[in-house]
């Protein structure tokens, strides 16, 4: 096996790693708070002090970060993974960033003979920890097929859907999925309340046809049993719906429901809730209906 380097080691990242390590890869980590670091030492990790560091020690580099200038500043950035990588290392991007940020890389890594991948997931924490995430990779084909033995270690669909950045306007299109139908969740659950009818009942129902979603199980559970402790905060998927946006900009698409969830997700965010999971747009519909 090739030895392996993580940098971000959030929500995702640590389970991610984790499950690296239970499929006995040798993992080098790197991460802004330590209290991670020594919890992932005892599951066999060992900590570098830098970016920089991990590149010096491993073959593959997998970086989660939360936005696109930390992934930069990770990568390309003083006592980064390019100072301290090698001809034929392999870099894989599982953090959501603009997919102009991930071709950006691609190409000033290729430059320093350096493969990348942008392979961003879905499937939130519960997926990290189970290993079950969904990765949609984009990049070359010879990277891809390198790094398969690794992804399998962490998620269970795994898809090599094009060239450098279509990993990244995959989960694009995943997140306007996920926000659209969380908003109609919400919304449905609402209705349901507001109309004296036990939403919890109509949830049921509903699961056994044709509107049945992963979001309506999951996220409509965390709304009737308000269990906000985030899988995956509003903040999060508001700065996703920025990059949705800026996509849409570039190519000249509109983008009308994502337009519209992202102003939702912006009240919340300034009622001081963007710290919650993204279920909480319930509340949102609730303060609405007056409930």
């Amino acid at each position: 096996m090739e030895k392996l380097g993580f940098i971000g080691l959030g929500i995702m990242g640590k389970p991610m790693t984790q499950n690296l390590l239970k499929a006995g890869h040798s993992v080098t980590v790197h991460n802004r708070s330590r209290a991670v670091l020594e919890e992932l030492v005892r599951d066999g990790a060992t900590i570098a002090d830098s970016p920089k560091q991990v590149a010096q020690q491993v073959d593959v580099i997998i970086t989660c970060l939360p936005d696109s200038p930390d992934v930069e500043a990770v990568i390309l950035g003083s006592e980064g993974v390019l100072e301290g990588a090698k001809a034929g290392t392999l870099c894989i991007d599982m953090s959501t960033i603009a997919p102009a940020t991930a071709r950006k890389l691609y190409e000033t890594l290729k430059v320093n003979g350096i493969q990348s991948l942008d392979a961003p997931v879905s499937g939130g924490d519960i997926g990290a920890q189970q290993g079950t995430l969904s990765i949609m990779v984009g990049g070359e084909e010879s990277a891809f097929q390198r790094a398969l033995p690794i992804l399998q270690a962490m998620g269970k669909s795994i898809v090599h859907v094009g060239e450098a950045g279509a990993g990244q306007v995959t989960k694009a299109c995943n997140q306007i999925v996920v926000a659209l139908t969380v908003q109609a969740v919400a919304e449905a659950l609402t209705l349901a309340k507001k109309s004296g009818v036990d939403p919890a009942k109509v949830r049921s129902a509903l699961l056994g046809g044709f509107a049945q979603s992963r979001v309506l199980e999951v996220h409509g559970d965390r709304m009737l049993n308000r269990r906000f402790q985030p899988g995956f905060t509003i903040d999060l998927h508001r700065k996703d719906m920025n990059i949705v946006l800026q996509t849409g900009r570039e190519v000249s698409l509109p983008l009308l429901g994502s337009s519209q969830v992202t102003a939702l997700m912006d009240s919340l965010i300034a009622q001081g809730k963007g710290s919650l999971d993204n279920a909480a747009l319930i509340e949102l519909y609730e303060q609405m209906g007056g409930l």
